[in-house]
């Protein structure tokens, strides 16, 4: 009886400990993902999609980045153990499959970096308690505690914090923006037109005038004819031109047309978007042209900057991939996984998830000059209020306004 109670009890020891394992992933750290040695990470990117969009560049940076800190040591004896990152094809439902695999199958401890506009793997996160980390581009990474955006979450409810630093950059630059006016042009996509509300309030709050919005353009295909948007751009101040045209669209195709088209109606103000600060740009001479003096706005620090990060930072890329194109994407995730690494240092060596986001939403405070400030779990619900200018001058990105942070409003 003594033996057959004692093999009864070895083999619930035993299921036990098989079963404490598969949900911790590894023996030595007690969290899934993680070992005495190694901390696995995978992310999810729009690689490919119908449109041609993707967000591929995200894996090299994060990728650079972490390579970095492995050649340091890691973080508290652990080296990064980087899978790489899913293709969602910019599909809701494939981007929820890709998360489910990276926890289920790899047993992963995070996700990072994410950067796919529609993201359809928050909600199954969230219930699991799984980190992740990216450009918070959409409504799913706002209200979470599990979703950290890079810089804050870009789509607040009404009544939240929401941005100013674009219209308060763009007021800098013009020397004020007493008497000036401001035009925003969106397309009919939802995305678009939240940020039309969201862009018009950061202008007004800087104290420009508010000449018009229009979500009216299309936003399948650029318009056969730009004349009917550019007629109404051209007579909304008071019957003349605005002082500052920007343009809510997503793609070079739609801006350029856009761009073309102002300039042969014989305009002559300020125009502002957040895609133009692309080298591909640079390749076209058509787009080139078009683009030529435009202001662009992206949240990091610009890589033309000399701040020491961002030298940092084109030091890791060229190690971990020579010759290398900088991008938007490539920065996001570089960035992203930048903010990952100090986390892990301050949650400490007794790593697990409940831990790390006990650490990341409980007054959770982070600068960086490469892409300003993140404060959780504040940034939850609200945008970090931090972003740079460049502008495009004799065919060359020139840094208009190294990175500021200013502070949010409510949305109304």
């Amino acid at each position: 009886m003594v033996r057959v109670r004692s093999v009864a009890l070895v083999t619930v020891l035993l299921a036990t400990g098989c079963a404490a394992q598969q949900q911790g992933g590894a023996a030595g750290g007690g969290a899934a993902g993680v070992t005495d040695a190694t901390i696995k990470v995978g992310g999810v990117l729009t690689k490919t999609s119908a449109s041609g969009y993707s967000t591929k560049d995200a894996e090299l940076g994060a990728k650079a980045r972490f390579e970095r800190a492995n050649a340091e040591g890691g973080v508290h004896g652990r080296t990064i153990e980087f899978l790489g990152a899913e293709d969602d094809g910019q599909d809701a439902a494939k981007g929820d499959a890709a998360a489910k695999k990276l926890v289920q199958k790899d047993s992963v401890f995070a996700l990072v970096p994410v950067h796919a506009p529609n993201f359809g793997g928050a909600a199954f996160l969230e219930q699991q308690g799984v980190p992740w980390f990216g450009w918070a581009t959409g409504p799913q990474w706002c209200g979470t505690k599990t979703g950290f955006g890079y810089n804050g979450c870009l789509a607040p409810k009404q009544g939240a914090g929401s941005q100013t630093w674009w219209g308060r950059q763009m007021a800098d630059l013009l020397g004020g923006a007493e008497g000036k006016s401001v035009y925003v042009q969106t397309s009919d996509s939802s995305g678009s037109k939240y940020g039309g509300t969201t862009i018009s309030q950061s202008f007004t709050a800087a104290g420009f005038e508010l000449a018009g919005v229009n979500s009216g353009l299309p936003a399948a295909a650029p318009p056969p004819d730009w004349l009917p948007y550019v007629n109404k751009i051209m007579t909304s101040d008071g019957g003349g031109p605005p002082d500052v045209v920007v343009s809510v669209i997503a793609g070079t195709k739609f801006n350029v047309g856009l761009y073309s088209a102002l300039k042969r109606a014989g305009y002559r103000g300020v125009l502002t978007d957040a895609t133009s600060y692309d080298a591909a740009i640079l390749k076209d001479p058509a787009s080139a042209k078009a683009l030529e003096g435009v202001i662009a706005a992206p949240m990091f620090e610009p890589f033309e900057s000399d701040a020491p990060e961002v030298a940092q930072l084109r030091q890791d890329v060229e190690k971990a991939a020579p010759g290398t194109e900088l991008t938007q994407h490539l920065a996001i995730g570089y960035w992203a996984a930048d903010i990952f690494l100090d986390l892990l240092d301050k949650t400490g060596k007794e790593l697990t998830r409940e831990r790390f986001l006990a650490t990341a939403n409980g007054s959770y405070v982070y600068e960086n000059p490469g892409f300003g400030r993140i404060e959780y779990p504040k940034d939850h619900s609200e945008p970090n209020g931090c972003g740079a200018l460049v502008k495009l001058e004799g065919g060359a990105f020139q840094v208009a306004r190294n990175m500021r942070c200013f502070g949010n409003v409510p949305l109304k």
